[in-house]
């Protein structure tokens, strides 16, 4: 008989956010799969679960899925955890799920804790429409060009970011995207919880202004304003601009960013004369 994979979701800090349902389930699996299992261990002694745990991260992650895959296929009840939140959001999990989808096992999602949606609710921002983008790229040309894909983006964007690489995501995010509204979500459910709301410059400012900066970040940034109207051929609104003394790339720039579109298509316009 197959056996069953759970994806439980575990706090994101206070260990008071788990649910009944997810302790019963710790209790009662065979084997509990942790990206850290020191990291987990430390719920598990909290509710008194004692439990066998394997490591299961992005080092090992092909061998282990495997591993776990024959387990489950001769039975065995595996709980797959994240360190914090829900596993497979920008965590591993996925090669365990899809081998397990292959081999007929029962998949089980045990919800809780989500740092994005968390974050989003507190934020003040649009919650009608929002994408999760994980974490931008550390370096800083692929991580413009990934902010420039989204700069028309209808909806508000929320990433996880490092808390080292903070200061120059924001100044990178006022570059590409403009003045936008954004939150720093910080240390959430812990002790030192903060939100850190204002325009890009703003929020840069205030945290620039610390010694340091600390702990888990989710980074939510305000959906872009739509377009107005605007007649105005392409060359001839760049070529206004470049009167006014602003450079070539940042007349192109700023004509994409007022009516919605990308550098390149503005570009594309320009060549040929529209």
């Amino acid at each position: 008989m197959a056996g069953l994979l759970y994806l439980v979701a575990t706090p994101i800090g206070n260990l008071e956010d788990i649910t009944y349902r997810a302790v019963r389930v710790l209790r009662e699996a065979d084997l509990i799969a942790c990206e850290d299992t020191r990291q987990t261990r430390k719920l598990l002694d909290h509710y008194g679960i004692s439990k066998a745990t394997i490591s299961y991260h992005a080092h090992n992650e092909a061998e282990r899925s495997a591993e776990l895959a024959s387990r489950l296929a001769a039975g065995a009840v595996i709980a797959l955890v994240a360190d914090a939140g829900m596993p497979l959001v920008s965590d591993p999990g996925y090669r365990l799920v899809r081998a397990a989808i292959k081999l007929s096992v029962s998949v089980q999602p045990i919800p809780g804790p989500s740092a994005v949606l968390a974050a989003l609710a507190a934020s003040g921002l649009p919650t009608d429409t929002f994408r999760f983008c994980g974490f931008l790229p550390p370096k800083a040309g692929q991580r413009a060009r990934v902010l420039e894909r989204l700069a028309t983006e209808q909806a508000t964007l929320i990433f996880y970011e490092a808390p080292h690489r903070i200061l120059e995501t924001l100044q990178a995010v006022e570059q590409a995207l403009g003045p936008r509204p954004v939150v720093v979500a910080r240390e959430m459910t812990k002790v030192h919880e903060e939100f850190v709301r204002g325009t890009t410059s703003e929020v840069r400012a205030q945290l620039a202004a610390r010694q340091a900066v600390k702990g888990e970040i989710t980074l939510l940034i305000g959906k872009a304003e739509a377009p107005a109207a605007d007649d105005t051929p392409i060359d001839a609104a760049v070529e206004q601009l470049l009167r006014a003394g602003t450079p070539r790339m940042e007349a192109i720039k700023e004509v994409a960013r007022k009516r919605g579109l990308s550098k390149r298509a503005v570009y594309e316009k320009l060549v040929r004369g529209e």
